[in-house]
């Protein structure tokens, strides 16, 4: 599929996030008095879906839905409308339509928010090769992934509460730590602070019961850039035998602009091939991963940025239906606006690898910035921005960025 032109002249440049291919939908801010509405990103503006469905140019046959600070409404509506609504958007920003300048705002002017209120939020350990490097580095390679890994979608539910947009500041945690050659932990400031590139799954339909994974992936409103902040000292020590807990509870960054299904169909590609055969309710029927080019930079206090590793969405062993398909198996409900982290994606090479805990082989090999600057894991003032964007003919269908700074951890919280 060649690019779409769109009387947004922005919008079709080779090297914009945002053309007629794309439409992605958030929630942004204008200021000067205005309440936080829905938007789609079109070049380097956003179409105002507030205003549009004031004036009559987008309706979906309802009460008006564009009016909230959440995309919550719209999801709840459902497939046929979700494609209703990328039809009429798509039409009234093709190249030929009546230009309506009134109607955008441009992105540089407006703070982005939260796109959805999320409902429960669950992250999964869904990358082959992060589990076994993380296994290999724990364990020895004899023994990196567990026995259940290669036949189920390992996960966890975190906090909802946690989960930030882009922009937002991450502070350093505190918790429970324990040295390698101590007997008994101390309480402390994290000291192995960690990102993971991820790739978030927002769900815009319930369910109650057990679902396929084609049912599962129709439940998929779209996906966004995910950061799963986590402190590694303390995961080593709470981990066992329950799971990681405060380790992954300080924030969860996910990006502003929520990309559809509708904008990946081009990309879609097959899980890897498997190493030992699924189970029935877990096979796909199609394939449910799509070919996106991921990338995290970080930049020190101060400091140019600089790229620290390059991976792809389709390294993923699961893909998100699955992971929602086995979610379901027990009867768990799902809600409007859950969130499902994908896991860290780390490719084969040692610079696509999602995370510092990786990269720096728990800090044995700590990496070296343009600067002179070595990192091992994170330091206060360290900005991190993931990207990621899908390669198109003469077009890209991409995430826009998802950052965060870290700053110091508080004074000890505890003293009075």
């Amino acid at each position: 599929m060649p690019l779409r032109k769109s009387w947004v002249e922005s919008a079709n440049s080779a090297q914009t996030d945002f053309p007629l291919n794309n439409l992605p939908y958030g929630v942004f801010d204008a200021g000067e008095g205005s309440m936080p509405r829905c938007g789609v990103a079109i070049g380097d503006m956003i179409f105002d879906l507030c205003k549009a469905e004031g004036d009559g140019l987008v309706d979906l046959g309802g009460a008006p839905v564009f009016d909230v600070p959440h995309w919550n409404d719209v999801m709840e509506l459902g497939p046929e409308a979700w494609a209703d609504l990328r039809s009429q958007v798509t039409a009234l920003l093709a190249e030929g339509a009546e230009p309506l300048p009134g109607h955008l705002v441009a992105q540089a002017d407006v703070t982005m928010m939260m796109p959805i209120t999320v409902a429960e939020y669950t992250d999964f350990y869904a990358g082959r090769h992060h589990a076994f490097n993380v296994g290999s580095i724990f364990r020895g390679p004899e023994n990196a992934l567990p026995p259940n890994w290669l036949s189920i979608p390992i996960g966890y539910n975190g906090r909802a509460s946690s989960v930030v947009v882009s922009g937002t500041d991450v502070r350093r945690p505190w918790g429970q730590l324990r040295a390698p050659d101590a007997e008994l932990p101390v309480f402390a400031p994290c000291r192995r602070f960690d990102l993971e590139l991820e790739m978030g799954a927002i769900i815009g339909q319930a369910s109650d019961r057990p679902v396929t994974v084609q049912e599962a992936d129709d439940m998929i409103f779209g996906y966004v850039l995910l950061n799963d902040w986590s402190a590694r000292d303390i995961q080593a020590w709470e981990y066992q035998p329950l799971g990681p807990f405060q380790a992954k509870a300080t924030a969860t960054t996910i990006s502003p602009w929520i990309v559809t299904k509708a904008a990946l169909a081009p990309f879609r590609t097959a899980t890897p091939e498997r190493e030992r055969e699924l189970l029935p309710y877990l096979r796909e029927p199609g394939p449910m991963l799509y070919d996106v080019d991921l990338e995290v930079a970080l930049a020190p206090e101060g400091g140019a940025e600089t790229t620290i590793s390059r991976t792809n969405f389709r390294e993923l062993y699961y893909s998100a239906a699955q992971q929602l398909a086995h979610h379901t198996t027990s009867g768990c409900p799902m809600r409007v606006g859950d969130l499902l982290g994908s896991g860290t994606i780390s490719g084969t090479a040692k610079d696509s690898r999602g995370s510092l805990l990786e990269l720096s082989w728990s800090g044995q090999e700590p990496l070296t910035l343009p600067g002179g600057e070595t990192r091992s894991f994170l330091e206060d003032g360290d900005t991190l921005t993931l990207r990621g964007a899908a390669q198109g003919d003469g077009y890209r269908v991409g995430f826009g960025a998802c950052t965060g700074k870290v700053i110091a951890a508080l004074d000890d919280p505890y003293a009075r």
